[in-house]
């Protein structure tokens, strides 16, 4: 594809600095860069290609690990009879502020509500009562790629829109060790694909009980820090136990010939990871996209006067052909080479080529890294291996800053003044004894709009000496608090 047809609508000289109102810079970079677009619907966005292609990477990605745990594909119906989620009490509490319900169907009044897809717990579980009746059907693994409708009221693009995609996987097991093995291994993936292809570091562990999955044993997230100083929730896995298998009567007989509760997981990731992508890795300049899941790696620029334009143009295509294992695009349009160069920064591309006729003659082409600026020259013969290796740091170095940052901005806190004194000047998380009464957890949250983050994996097991930083009792574990989105 020759970018021939894009319209020249706006300039990176008018892109809001990060580095002066980063909200407004976001929503900027976010329009201009054609990720993304508000719909006509209050609360909705339309994804552009740009920005579904950039989906399409994290998907195929994903898919391929779910599918690696032996979880195969299935879809299942956007509506919901509203019954179906008042069986699980704590469930429906959850999820009841942020229901779409559908009242009329065909201009007649349904004789039933049907809720619009929140989540899908409800629905595939009502199925699998049906298909789960002996120890043999066990497990069930399951992943569904969908659209989710839940009625926000303050929407942010990427990060909370009243509908967004995602995929959830849903497992039911004949013992809970069993379930405990597929929530660690979705957990585990969730962690591989921000840190290996999205170049986010984060942190893996457990949520406190007022902040898990309404219905749910006890949930997992990884947690991501944003240059605003405030978690983000990456992707969440949940035990379940036997919560739901019980309220829609779930049961298989066992090789011991007794009837049973299967033990069942959830597990989710959405298209908020392209909002965490966007925060953490962006500048003053706009996007900068980890090679590994950019729709583009590498963006030719043709550079032309009119007698040398076939010449130079045909030279760029057979270049992209040659470079088929990479993503590899040719900027063709009739625009200054000042505009395009621009244009590429802003949308985040990891490397940029600008190719002239001296470049042709020589032999030898100047690349330009999107995440430290620097311009790098390659004889054409080296080109593959050149691409492999840059690409490859670039990925390194994109996520060790975010490694830096992120640990670089977590602070130890010994007690509730310094506590507060992190939330109120310093961005980031705080590492504290806490007693995991829920009581104190609140008043946490009133006093300083911090949260309970999560319980690093690594530190589940701890029995430490110390005092809660609220009340003072006895604490035996450190968690991390912050603000949150």
């Amino acid at each position: 594809m020759i970018f021939k047809e894009m319209k020249k609508e706006f300039s990176k000289k008018e892109l809001t600095k990060k580095s002066q109102n980063f909200s407004r810079w976001y929503q900027e970079v976010i329009l201009k860069t054609e990720l993304a677009d508000y719909a006509p619907v209050k609360g909705c966005m339309v994804i552009r290609p740009y920005g579904y292609a950039l989906w399409e990477n994290i998907q195929k990605e994903l898919d391929r690990m779910i599918k690696d745990l032996g979880v195969k594909n299935a879809y299942f119906p956007l509506f919901i009879p509203e019954k179906f989620l008042k069986k699980e009490k704590e469930h429906v509490q959850g999820f009841s502020p942020e229901l779409a319900v559908v009242t009329i169907g065909g201009g007649e009044e349904l004789k039933e509500k049907l809720v619009v897809r929140p989540t899908s717990e409800t629905i595939m579980y009502a199925m699998y009562a049906k298909w789960i009746k002996s120890w043999r059907d066990l497990p069930v693994l399951i992943n569904q790629w969908n659209n989710i409708v839940r009625w926000e009221k303050r929407t942010y693009l990427f990060l909370r829109t009243t509908e967004f995609l995602w995929q959830e996987g849903h497992t039911a097991h004949s013992s809970h060790s069993e379930a405990l093995s597929m929530v660690q291994s979705a957990l585990l993936n969730y962690k591989n694909l921000y840190q290996n292809y999205l170049a986010i570091f984060g942190y893996s562990g457990l949520k406190s009980q007022s902040e898990k999955f309404a219905g749910a044993l006890n949930s997992f997230s990884y947690e991501i820090l944003t240059p605003e100083g405030k978690s983000l929730q990456g992707a969440t896995s949940h035990d379940l136990g036997q919560n739901f298998s019980k309220v829609f009567n779930i049961r298989f007989l066992g090789p011991d010939k007794k009837l049973h509760w299967p033990y069942q997981t959830s597990w989710g990731l959405s298209t908020r990871s392209i909002g965490a992508l966007i925060m953490v890795h962006g500048d003053d300049n706009g996007l900068i996209l980890p090679p590994k899941i950019s729709p583009i790696q590498l963006i030719i620029l043709p550079v032309w006067n009119e007698s040398a334009k076939e010449t130079i143009t045909k030279k760029a295509e057979e270049i992209k052909e040659k470079l088929s294992n990479f993503r590899v695009e040719v900027d063709g349009r009739d625009e200054t080479l000042g505009y395009r160069i621009n244009d590429w920064e802003m949308r985040g591309v990891p490397l940029r080529m600008e190719l002239g006729q001296k470049e042709i003659k020589n032999k030898v082409f100047t690349l330009a890294r999107r995440d430290n600026f620097e311009k790098l020259e390659v004889k054409e013969e080296n080109l593959i291996p050149f691409l492999e290796k840059t690409l490859s740091e670039i990925q390194d170095n994109l996520y060790e800053r975010s490694r830096q940052f992120t640990l670089e901005h977590t602070h130890e806190v010994k007690d509730y003044s310094e506590f507060k004194e992190v939330m109120r000047q310093k961005k980031g998380l705080a590492r504290a004894f806490w007693c995991e009464d829920p009581v104190c957890e609140e008043k946490i949250k009133e006093e300083t709009k911090a949260s309970t983050r999560c319980l690093p994996l690594e530190n589940i097991d701890d029995q430490l000496s110390g005092k809660c930083i609220y009340c003072g009792k006895k604490a035996k574990r450190k968690w991390l608090f912050g603000p949150a989105y």
